[in-house]
């Protein structure tokens, strides 16, 4: 009889006793890897024999696991050279997974040799200085909070029908889409080839071919067979059709895919998050080809989203589950469910930097490729007609006959997003405008008639200078300047989005409530970010657009060409040197942003990003305008 895989410990077999039976029926299992995550999203993989966790189990489950230093995580201003240990304990609280080696087989049972994926948590002098643990603390605490509020709110009981001392249990539901992109390695597909197709929809929700079809469906069992509930997988807008090579394979594939799985709460959805991505790389890296999790791999074309799923139940001590968004009366949500929205909309300044902190991220988010720009939400046309509104930055998902499907789509997350801190810090946001909205005594029609001011209106929580809500199209029905008039300013590089914990001090505040997230794990956050953003820009991004200045030949034969095509290389020729060639009269924008990055003059760095990424995208339009007109 073939023996199966064991693919999930859950938490009810997490005691010594239990874990030894299993594990002894599993010798295939030959390693243990404590998974921690740091601040900015990286998680901790080491090999650890399992006879080492079975001899110490004990230690393992009730103590410090391991302890290592501060190299192998991303910590700075805690983790220092100085101070540097860091200690690790296991999460008994959520599932284990074992990770299998389909390249290498156990002799005993001829089965892939197995890692046991345990999460823990990170700790720095005895405090938890990790994402897994800032997420634990802010379920926590907004379960204990928003149980008092609701508990001193007069309507909440006329609102929901039970009181808020009958509630046994607080908790977040979540879930992600994750878009990816596949492609053959070393085969890369032209660009305009590819805008094209997208313009065209030819590859959104087609059939998947040949081994695109085969690692999709693959990475749709094992989802399965670990219990994360997979409820889809399809192509997204990007991607062109593969090619067929002469053995009936296929070549130049370059596909764009999204994969969608059931909610869970909060902290379990972002730990199977991390699991899809791996089963997700090494199934497409089993079938030839690689993976991309980057917001915007290909400039000029569709990138990657990940939109994020929250809502919020109560469940009662008779058993009875609520969703408190769902408005029990004719109503887009419920007085909780304004609030929170409202939250996070007020917020979203301090929220941002834990959302879109790359460059990558903010190559995506631009006009025009269905990515939110503006901190806007939409609720719907009328209360009986649920919103799909794609242009807005958060959207609330109704289903008349499903009270538990209310929640908020946030669509701003790109599979780089670190989800363990974007649902810690929509958390904290959505608190606070629970506490506004429970406590104000404003009704739901109140709370929805400010949530849906103008600017200059009237408003007792959000600002008077802002609109919030908007059913019309983001992109094609406001001017660029009635957008900032209306949703506020648009951060454009990481600096700017970080630099928004100082401008806004009275929102940074909200983030410090409950001690969920520490002064010092915002200033290591902000330092990670600002390290990481510097170092990008300075030693991968200018080296990426010298290569693509320097691409740019000129085409024509200098005694027959056209007026015009002189005319365009040199403004071409121009602006190259603008961009990245110094002389005794100018001193190019790559040479002002390493100066300045020396000075440390972080606003000055960032303003010539937005130069440079200004001049390279006129060069672009200039040099295909130019090359276009080429002919013999």
């Amino acid at each position: 009889m073939k023996k199966k895989r064991l693919y999930v410990i859950d938490t009810d077999n997490h005691e010594a006793s239990s874990l030894r039976q299993i594990l002894e029926k599993h010798p295939e299992i030959h390693f243990v890897s404590l998974a921690g995550v740091d601040l900015v999203g990286h998680e901790t993989e080491e090999k650890i024999p399992i006879r080492l966790f079975m001899e110490d189990m004990d230690t393992f489950l009730n103590g410090i696991a391991i302890q290592t230093d501060g190299s192998s995580v991303y910590l700075p201003t805690i983790a220092t050279l100085d101070n540097a240990k860091i200690d690790m304990k296991v999460d008994v609280d959520r599932n284990w997974f074992v990770d299998y080696n389909d390249e290498y087989r156990d002799d005993e049972t001829d089965l892939p040799v197995g890692t046991l994926k345990i999460p823990c948590f990170l700790f720095h002098d005895g405090l938890p200085v990790d994402s897994r643990h800032a997420l634990l603390n802010a379920t926590t605490y907004f379960a204990e909070e928003s149980k008092s509020l609701m508990a001193n709110s007069p309507s909440f009981n006329k609102q929901f029908g039970f009181s808020a001392e009958s509630i046994e249990k607080i908790t977040i539901t979540a879930a992600t889409e994750l878009e990816f992109w596949a492609m053959t390695p070393e085969n890369h597909r032209d660009t305009l080839e590819l805008a094209t197709s997208q313009e065209l929809h030819e590859q959104y929700w087609a059939s998947t071919r040949g081994s695109v079809r085969t690692a999709l469906e693959q990475t749709l069992d094992l989802m399965e067979m670990y219990g994360l509930g997979p409820e889809m997988g399809h192509k997204e807008v990007g991607g062109v059709k593969a090619k067929l090579s002469g053995n009936g394979s296929l070549t130049g594939v370059m596909e764009q895919l999204e994969v969608d799985w059931k909610y869970s709460d909060a902290l379990q959805a972002a730990d199977n998050e991390m699991l899809v991505k791996r089963i997700i790389k090494e199934q497409f890296r089993s079938n030839g080809m690689e993976v991309t999790f980057l917001a915007k791999p290909i400039d000029g074309v569709a990138g990657s989203g990940e939109h994020t799923h929250i809502s919020v139940l109560a469940q009662t001590q008779s058993g009875e589950k609520i969703n408190v968004l769902n408005p029990n009366e004719k109503s887009y949500l419920s007085s909780f469910g304004y609030g929170a929205l409202m939250g996070i909309l007020k917020n979203y300044e301090v929220i941002n930097p834990f959302i879109t902190s790359s460059n990558e991220a903010f190559k995506r988010l631009k006009k025009g490729f269905e990515a939110p720009i503006c901190t806007v939400t939409s609720l719907g046309r009328t209360v009986d007609t649920p919103s799909r509104n794609r242009s807005v930055l958060i959207g609330l998902i109704r289903d008349e006959k499903n009270p538990f499907a209310t929640r908020f789509e946030l669509r701003s997350p790109n599979p780089h997003t670190n989800t363990y801190l974007c649902l810690t810090s929509l958390l904290l946001g959505m608190l606070d405008g629970i506490n506004y909205a429970l406590t104000s005594g404003q009704s739901e029609e109140q709370l929805l008639a400010e949530l849906s001011k103008k600017p200059g209106d009237e408003a007792v929580y959000l600002e008077e200078g802002r609109s919030y809500r908007s059913e019309k199209d983001v992109f094609d029905d406001y001017s660029d300047e009635e957008r900032v008039d209306y949703f506020g300013f648009v951060p454009s590089t990481v600096f700017e989005n970080i630099h928004s914990f100082d401008l806004y001090p009275d929102k940074a505040q909200t983030l410090l409530k409950g001690n969920v997230l520490t002064k010092e794990l915002l200033n290591s956050y902000k330092a990670a970010s600002i390290n990481k953003w510097v170092t990008e820009l300075e030693h991968r991004i200018i080296p990426n657009v010298l290569k693509d200045i320097s691409d740019m030949k000129a085409l024509h034969h200098t005694l027959t060409a056209s007026e015009l095509d002189r005319n365009r290389w040199s403004d071409i020729d121009k602006l190259r040197k603008e961009v990245a060639k110094d002389t005794l009269k100018q001193t190019s924008v790559f040479t002002q942003i390493g100066q300045a990055i020396q000075e440390e003059n972080l606003h000055m760095v960032s303003n010539l990003q937005k130069e440079m990424e200004a001049k390279l995208k006129e060069l672009k339009s200039l040099y295909r305008l130019y090359k276009n007109n080429m002919i013999d």
